[in-house]
């Protein structure tokens, strides 16, 4: 019972990208050309809401399930990992039509190539689980 709001909001989530077209191949093939508004407003909205509601929880006005604090800790070392990092998630996310989340979300859609994409994303995973120890962080 306890898992079942996960499977829920996960299901409004999935529903929501399907209906706004931020899964859509198109649509992220347009915004790589900048061709068109339509994710960036997407993602623009998600940026505004995350630094309103964090700002909040900082304040104390959000708390956790448990009743805690939020509690967001600096991150201090490091500029050029973020650039590098994003880089190779945008260069997927280019040559995929998909970051993490939507990937699942078109399987659920029938889109079946997507087994591929998620298949190579474990594996990815794992083999930085493997060299995460020799890797400058």
């Amino acid at each position: 019972m306890k898992l079942l709001k996960y499977l829920l909001v996960g299901i409004f989530f999935g529903i929501v990208l399907v209906k706004s077209e931020a899964v859509s191949w198109f649509r992220i093939y347009e915004m790589f050309r900048f061709q068109s508004f339509h994710m960036y407003g997407i993602i623009g909205s998600a940026v505004i809401s995350g630094i309103i509601f964090l700002q909040i929880s900082k304040r104390g006005y959000i708390k956790s399930f448990k009743g805690a604090h939020i509690f967001v800790p600096k991150k201090e070392n490091g500029f050029a990992r973020l650039i590098i990092g994003g880089t190779i998630f945008g260069l997927g996310w280019a040559l995929i039509g998909a970051c993490p989340g939507p990937m699942y979300i078109l399987l659920g859609a029938g889109v079946w190539s997507m087994i591929i994409v998620i298949a190579a994303a474990v594996l990815g995973t794992f083999i930085y689980g493997i060299l995460k120890n020799k890797l400058p962080h």
